[in-house]
Formats: structure tokens, sequence, C-alpha cells
């Protein structure tokens, strides 16, 4: 194999491994899953790219927990603004893995699904529940989230070298 060639073979192994690592991480709230071992691979993937971790905490059994899963999934821009910002990570908490040791290192949460945003290295930048990204007014069930307010929390925490200039 020539330089050129492992040259090019070492970028493109730079390029896709985020990518696989990413592959690797919860998509649904799993209670057999190692959350210290996803949180490790989440911030090495959040340091490597220059995001932000968010920490999606909840279950299967929680229905407001299902209901944002399907608002993220219904919302392209709002899944568009996760993927440009953050690494997403599902952390269980259900009666059958509390999760003790990875959730201690956190406020105490009261509520789920319940949301944190770390940097690469680990550091809690902020921690809340959703009830702030609610509608102000009854709607069906997976339109309880308010997209604006959504994007807002997700613009405001993003990497200020990730974040879209605005408009005056």
């Amino acid at each position: 194999m020539n330089t050129l060639s492992r040259v090019l073979t070492c970028l493109l192994f730079a390029l896709l491994s985020p990518l696989v690592v990413a592959q690797d991480l919860p998509t649904k709230f799993d209670p057999q899953r190692d959350a210290a071992k996803d949180m490790m691979t989440t911030q090495s993937l959040a340091k490597a790219t220059g995001k932000r971790v968010l920490v999606d905490v909840g279950g299967q059994w929680c229905t407001w927990c299902r209901m944002l899963d399907r608002f993220i999934a219904s919302q392209p821009q709002i899944r568009a603004l996760i993927d440009s910002h953050y690494v997403w990570v599902k952390v269980n908490y259900s009666a059958e893995n509390k999760n003790t040791v990875v959730l201690s290192r956190w406020p105490k949460i009261r509520g789920y699904p319940y949301l944190l945003v770390l940097d690469g290295d680990g550091r809690l930048l902020h921690a809340q529940g959703v009830q702030g990204l609610e509608t102000e007014t009854e709607r069906e069930a997976d339109e309880n989230y308010d997209p604006a307010r959504v994007m807002a929390f997700l613009n405001r925490y993003a990497t200020a070298a990730n974040v879209p200039a605005q408009r005056h």
C-alpha cells in the first residue's frame, strides 16, 4: 500500500468512525443497556465532532417520553438541529434498571422525560424537565410539544461555533 492509499484509508476511517459509533447508541430506552458505557461513547463522539451531548432520561413506560420521540421524528427541522449540534443519547430509568450510578452525577430528576445538556467533557451545562417545551393550549397527544420552544431550547445550548447566525 503506497503512502497516498494509507492517507486516504486513514481519512476515510476518521470520517466514518463517528457514524459507526453513533449507530451503537440506543434509539429507545432500554433497561439492558450499559448507560455508563453509552455516556463514555457519547462524550467521545461529542468531543470528536465539536457537538454537545443531549441526554434524554426516561423509559418506554413513560407516555410523555414516547410522545417526545414521536414529536421529534415528525419535525424534520428539529431532528436536523439535534443531528447537527448534539449527540443524542437515551438513558433508561425504570423498575428494571434505575441507572443510579450514572444518574447520580446530575440533579435529582423529578419527572420524565428529563433533558440534560453536557459539553464534550461531560460537564453539565443545563438540566430540565420538558414542562417548558409544551404548548400552552390543549392539543392532540403528539402535538403537546411546541416546535418553537423546542427549537429555542436546542439553539440556546448548541455550541457557539455550530449555531447559525441570526438575522436582525
